[in-house]
Formats: structure tokens, C-alpha cells, sequence
């Protein structure tokens, strides 16, 4: 890889010049419009010299061993470690962020550590994780890094997780999730007002994601939707959602529910009630979705792994640990043969709830 990359600025992929002189970004729905020197609202991506650069390329906020689990990914290699990292900035804007000190970031001090595509294969060979995740921020926005990294690590084995909001151009779709092996994307809400008020976004754009993602890739996909009292938890709203995701996705594809906390410009918000995380994950089961999650709760029972035809506990979960297993060699009810869909080893992973820092040397 030239030395070059290294130094942050690249050229960026997915724009086109317009007649007024300015160039549109094409990369998300937002398609910036930008004069010379000026940057995205994502702020990493920028016009220079009648192009645009990525100014984060092998730059990141630090880099992490996780549980796959903590992705959430429940469904895509069990109990193993993954190898977490993001840069700095994002394409939407929402009020209740919970990584807002990265995603919000506009200073390229919060992404010093420097490291290459095969650096991060290699260190997460080494640390014995499966896998690399692009999350504290959207990778979306940094797409040329991401696709860059997943390369090499496909290149040694490992595989490649994205967590995104799906808030992506229908042009730029095929060669990012082409990269991945997995993704969990957030469906932030189900009602347009919600994505307009509180992200700047557009609900329809990650419908559209959400759609291709499932049926026009190979990449394994599940759904976060965190639930924010009085904004977007009510009966209807959960489900029109759960519909939906029936509907035109399938019964299949995981949905996690997840608690809210109070942050960013959203602190006057109380926390989510485990109550409602309960109801909304019952009532998605009762629409006849097979796989359906409670998340930032302490919830054993809605953290398992369940059978759709049968009902035996195929993955006992409390929080990030695993403490069953019932899926068979080849990822089926070890109880009635039924095929549990996802990515599972004839084990499960060890890893637990670990957090560890992993430091990589610059290339």
C-alpha cells in the first residue's frame, strides 16, 4: 500500500461535478454539494483540488476486543472476540447518540492511532479474534479505509462486521456490503418525522438499505432499533416496524430492541424501561418473527436463542456470556434438526464479556 495513504487524505470514490461549478458527494442521501475547501456535513469527507478526498484513511480512535455480541450480532459466530474500531465523524445527526464524542467529533486529534489494512488483519490474527468491526462511527463514511481493510483481512481469514445506520447512496452499496460478511444495521424508527426531526435523514433510504442488504448480498444481517421513551416506542409504531421487517425481510432476520440512555443532546429523556423492551419484543415474536433480542438490559431470557419450530434453548445468554448451547455441528436444534440461520462454529467462542485495548503499529 503506498506510504502515501497513510497520511489520512485519499481520493474519495462516489461523486460527480455539477454545472454550477460545485461538486455533489454521492456517497449517501445526503449528496453535500461542495465548493472548493469546503467539507461534508460528515465532515471527513472534502473537496480539494476538484475532487473528493477522504481525510481519515487509516486513522482511528483506537482499537478494541470485543464480544461479538456487544455488536449486536447474536447470530454470527457466538462467543467470539472481535476486533473494534472507528474514526471520527458521521452522515446523519441524531440528537440521542450514543457514541457522540467520536461520531460528532470535528477534530482530527480524536483519530491518532495510525494503521494500515494489513496492520489490523495481522493484530486481529494475532489477538485470535474471528473478526473486525467498523463501528463507534458509520463506516459508511469512510468507505474506501473500510473496504481497504476488509480486503486484507479476507486475504488471512478473517471476517468483516459493519454497524451502520444504512444511511448510504444506492450507488455506493454494492462494493461496501460486497466487503462485508455481516452487518447490524440500525432502524433508528419506522415513521419519516422521527428520521427528519431527530437525524436529519430520511427513513426511506435505510428501508431501501435494508432491503438490498438482504436480498441482492450474502451478507449475514440483523437490525438494532433502540427504543427512546415517548419518541419512538409506542404500540403502533413497534408494530408497523415489526410488519415490515416481517413482511419484506423475512422472519429470520434478528431484531434486537435496545435501551436508551440518556445523552447528547437528549439528557432530559428518562432511560428506557426493561418493561417496554419486554413488550416490544413480545409483541414482535407474537407477529411471527423467529429471532428477537433485548439489548443494554440485564435480560436472560431475551438475550437467548431460541428455536422456531421446537422452542429449546439453542444459546443461553446472560449479557455478552454464553451459558448453553444447544445448536448442533451444523448450526441446527440439536432438539428437532430445525435450522438455526446465521454463521455458527460446531462451538461456541469463549471470549465472554472481555474488553481489551489492542495497540497496532503504524505500517
Amino acid at each position: 500500500m503506498p506510504n502515501s495513504k497513510m497520511h489520512g487524505c485519499v481520493p474519495g470514490r462516489y461523486w460527480h461535478p455539477l454545472a454550477d461549478g460545485r461538486i455533489q458527494c454521492d456517497l449517501c442521501p445526503r449528496q453535500c454539494k461542495l465548493h472548493e475547501g469546503q467539507r461534508g456535513l460528515c465532515f471527513v469527507r472534502a473537496r480539494e483540488h476538484d475532487a473528493i478526498v477522504l481525510t481519515t484513511y487509516g486513522r482511528s480512535s483506537g482499537f478494541c476486543l470485543d464480544p461479538i455480541e456487544k455488536k449486536p450480532l447474536n447470530h454470527f459466530l457466538p462467543g467470539t472476540a472481535v476486533l473494534s474500531f472507528g474514526t471520527a465523524g458521521c452522515n446523519l445527526t441524531c440528537k440521542f447518540c450514543q457514541n457522540w464524542d467520536i461520531s460528532k467529533a470535528r477534530e482530527l486529534d480524536r483519530v491518532q492511532e495510525i494503521a494500515s489494512p494489513e496492520a489490523i488483519a495481522q493484530a486481529t490474527l494475532a489477538s485470535g479474534a474471528r473478526s473486525v468491526a467498523f463501528t463507534y462511527n458509520d463506516p459508511v463514511i469512510f468507505l474506501e479505509y473500510a473496504v481497504d481493510v476488509a480486503q486484507a483481512c479476507r486475504a488471512v481469514g478473517v471476517k468483516t462486521v459493519a454497524v451502520t445506520a444504512g444511511y448510504i447512496g444506492e450507488g455506493a452499496r454494492p462494493e461496501f456490503f460486497a466487503a462485508m460478511d455481516a452487518a447490524n444495521i440500525d432502524l433508528k424508527a419506522f415513521t419519516e418525522s422521527f428520521y427528519k426531526r431527530l437525524c436529519t435523514g430520511s427513513l426511506d433510504a435505510v428501508l431501501d438499505t435494508l432491503r438490498y442488504v438482504k436480498h441482492e448480498t450474502g451478507t449475514w444481517l440483523e437490525i438494532t432499533t433502540l427504543l427512546i421513551p415517548g419518541e419512538n416506542d409506542s404500540s403502533e409504531e413497534v408494530g408497523a416496524l415489526c410488519d415490515w421487517v416481517g413482511d419484506k425481510l423475512g422472519p429470520d432476520v434478528p431484531l434486537h430492541f435496545t435501551a436508551f440512555h440518556p445523552d447528547w443532546k437528549m439528557r432530559d429523556i428518562v432511560p428506557t424501561p426493561p418493561t417496554t423492551l419486554k413488550r416490544a419484543r413480545e409483541f414482535a415474536l407474537s407477529t411471527g418473527l423467529h429471532y428477537v433480542y433485548t439489548g443494554n438490559v440485564h435480560d436472560e431470557a431475551g438475550q437467548s436463542t431460541y428455536c422456531a419450530q421446537c422452542g429449546s434453548t439453542l444459546i443461553g445468554r446472560d449479557w455478552y456470556r454464553i451459558t448453553s448451547w444447544g445448536l448442533d455441528a451444523h448450526g441446527a436444534c440439536a432438539a428437532c434438526g430445525e435450522r438455526c440461520r446465521g454463521l455458527f462454529d460446531p462451538q461456541p467462542g469463549r471470549w465472554g464479556a472481555k474488553r481489551a485495548p489492542v495497540v497496532i503499529a503504524a505500517a
